[in-house]
């Protein structure tokens, strides 16, 4: 969003970027993101509250709570307050998603509709779902995101999201960060006749972590052969037990590979303290075979030539951004978007293999020897013309570049027919 919200700048909009007080706070703390947008007239950072309280761990589960409990009663009046003291008044507001996900979230009212919701326990896991367009001939019960796993269909977060997400189509446009080429046969879909797909992916590399980065592993990549280190990292949000590390670690030690593995603070639930103790002791244990920090610059990462593969929550940013490096991907989703990416990444684009609803040692070591070294040119190859092709996107002429434009004159057009109503 911050890297969107930099083109429209550069477009000559007046910018308000907001972000919730706790984001913030570690976004100005990382990064030098203040002084960087002073360059842009008007362009200004506004904050408000996420609805818990500054102290709150923010790990866990708690962006569920926060849905639950806190948007409705205090983001929501947040957000109101905002554009009402706004001056001069808001003439356009952009929120995010990604697309094939976004597809899904909408099409969830059909799937029950259809008899294909709730899920009948593990035995139906494997079950083709028929009722997305576009998606009839991979998505199964596995591959939906994990709210649809209850056997309750009037589950509290799969009604916002539904809400939500149907809500859109009382928007002027939607905008979805992706390229045609990544995601054609979802963006062209006859069931999407009103909704107006646009691109924008920025080309600064500004640096937007809400983690404080450790760039000592570039100097160890430095020092490993080309495309021999697989890099290992599961997100900013998500939390794994004691257990899943300790099987994870196994598994990349039994491997033939290095690794970069990034393990955040208090990423590890277990016993107070007892989470930590655990990553030193591996960190000890791993220094002949890899290497093990806080958090990574992970863009730097993924395009520095030692890299051959990404182990990853398959979260959209981070899968963007492995398709952008041409860089191979071992998935294993949480939560969200991150099960639906994962079923394209393996599936579909043919540059990964899925892990999902899995943390089993021998499972991790051959998927990196399939990913490192069994299967290493076939998915290298893959990858490559994927990054290709999306990077060309980008350039002028490409189909991204081109919706972006687009995009800009489409806010240019909606800001002069709220100024002659």
């Amino acid at each position: 969003m911050i890297k969107l919200a930099e083109l429209l700048a550069i477009a000559g909009f007046k910018l308000t970027f907001l972000n919730s007080h706790h984001n913030h706070e570690r976004l100005v703390k990382f990064n030098n993101i203040a002084a960087h947008f002073e360059r842009y007239p008007g362009f200004e950072f506004k904050i408000i509250t996420d609805g818990l309280p500054l102290d709150h761990p923010r790990s866990g589960s708690w962006f569920l709570a926060m849905f639950e409990d806190t948007m409705e009663l205090k983001m929501k009046q947040s957000l109101r307050e905002v554009f009402v003291n706004s001056n001069p008044s808001v003439d356009c507001i952009i929120a995010d998603g990604s697309p094939c996900c976004f597809w899904v979230y909408y099409s969830i009212p059909d799937i029950i509709q259809a008899g294909e919701l709730p899920i009948n326990g593990s035995e139906d896991m494997d079950r083709l779902i028929t009722t997305v367009p576009g998606m009839e001939t991979y998505l199964r019960c596995r591959d939906l995101p994990t709210f649809c796993r209850k056997l309750d269909i009037e589950d509290s977060i799969m009604k916002l999201v539904v809400k939500q997400t149907r809500k859109s189509l009382q928007a002027d446009a939607l905008i979805l960060n992706t390229t045609e080429e990544l995601d054609g046969p979802i963006l062209n879909t006859h069931q999407m006749p009103s909704l107006n797909v646009k691109h924008g992916e920025s080309y600064d590399h500004i640096s937007n972590t809400l983690w404080e980065v450790d760039k000592s592993c570039i100097f160890w990549l430095n020092k490993q052969p080309n495309r021999s280190v697989i890099y290992v990292s599961f997100g900013s949000i998500t939390s794994m037990s004691m257990e899943q590390l300790v099987e994870l670690w196994y598994g990349l030690l039994n491997s033939t590979t290095k690794f970069l593995l990034v393990v955040r603070p208090n990423s590890v639930i277990g016993k107070d303290g007892e989470g930590e103790d655990v990553v030193m002791e591996l960190m000890e244990k791993s220094k002949d075979r890899g290497y093990i920090v806080n958090w990574a610059p992970q863009e730097a990462v993924l395009n520095h030539p030692a890299i051959g593969g990404f182990f990853t929550h398959n979260g959209w940013n981070s899968t963007l951004e492995s398709v952008v490096a041409g860089v191979p991907m071992i998935c294993w989703p949480q939560f969200a978007d991150q099960h639906v990416n994962s079923r394209v990444v393996s599936v579909v684009w043919k540059i990964g293999l899925d892990m999902k609803d899995v943390c089993d040692r021998k499972i991790v070591e051959k998927m990196v020897n399939d990913v490192m070294v069994d299967r290493k040119e076939e998915f290298a190859k893959s990858a490559s013309e994927m990054a290709k092709v999306t990077n060309q996107s980008v350039n002028v002429g490409g189909s991204s570049y081109s919706n972006l434009d687009c995009l800009v004159e489409d806010i240019r057009i909606m800001s002069l027919k709220k100024l002659t109503k």
